[in-house]
């Protein structure tokens, strides 16, 4: 079969039957947004995760209205990049289940373009990472760090010392975080600091100083420069956008 044979039949088929196709898929989230961050679309095992009935609840709604302003505000930031030709692939992160619990994920997402080629909208994957052996040994191998960083980002602690409870050496650490993260230690550190900062300030009215100490700046200005650095925008401004 050619490739214009190939193309022919794709276009046979139709988008909508070929969305329909990640319905087949367990364990797997899947869906499509348009450029203002509107669902357009999702699958079965979205729609279960985000606890409601059908298709027609999703459609037209936008992440703020199924999760905490904290995290809605990150996958917007996200989806931005993504509007502006950027991409995740496989990118490991920490999300909550549909109970509520806290579990790991795999996330991908692209842009989507018309026939011209301009950008018009996202679509993603997300796969809950429990059942997969090969994805959960990478879990595993920085698990021990992972957990003492969640638990204790407040206070300060060097990566030697983050190194020491690992039982590895600092070059071994810094590989694995690499290698199963994408990340150095002191990225995932800051990153961690840097989204409870944030949350704080949507959920509770503490003062933007008192934030910074209370997840890990010691220095006001560095906290500041480090939150627009990452959310694009000064404490001060995202707490008021955050309350619009």
């Amino acid at each position: 079969m050619t490739e214009h044979n190939v193309s022919r039949f794709i276009a046979q088929m139709g988008g909508e039957q070929l969305i329909t196709m990640f319905d087949l898929l367990p364990g797997v989230l899947f869906w499509i947004k348009d450029k203002n961050h509107n669902f357009i679309h999702a699958n079965q095992a979205f729609i279960d995760h985000k606890g409601v009935k059908g298709l027609p609840k999703i459609v037209g709604k936008t992440d703020f209205d199924f999760s905490p302003p904290h995290l809605a505000k990150q996958f917007i930031r996200d989806d931005n990049k993504i509007l502006a030709g950027q991409s995740v692939t496989e990118r490991l992160e920490m999300n909550m289940t549909e109970t509520g619990d806290a579990a790991w994920y795999a996330t991908s997402k692209r842009p989507i373009t018309n026939r011209q080629g301009e950008i018009i909208g996202s679509y993603g994957i997300t796969r809950h990472l429990q059942k997969q052996t090969i994805a959960l040994s990478g879990v595993d191998a920085v698990k021990v760090p992972v957990d003492y960083i969640r638990c204790h980002y407040q206070q300060h602690f060097t990566i030697n010392e983050l190194a020491e409870v690992a039982h590895l050496s600092v070059s071994a650490l810094e590989r694995r975080f690499k290698k199963y993260l994408a990340k150095t230690p002191k990225q995932f550190i800051n990153e961690v600091r840097l989204e409870n900062a944030r949350r704080l300030l949507v959920e509770t009215n503490t003062p933007i100083s008192q934030v910074g100490d209370e997840t890990g700046f010691t220095d006001h200005s560095y906290f500041s420069k480090q939150f627009k650095l990452f959310f694009g925008e000064l404490p001060s401004d995202f707490r008021k956008n955050s309350r619009k």
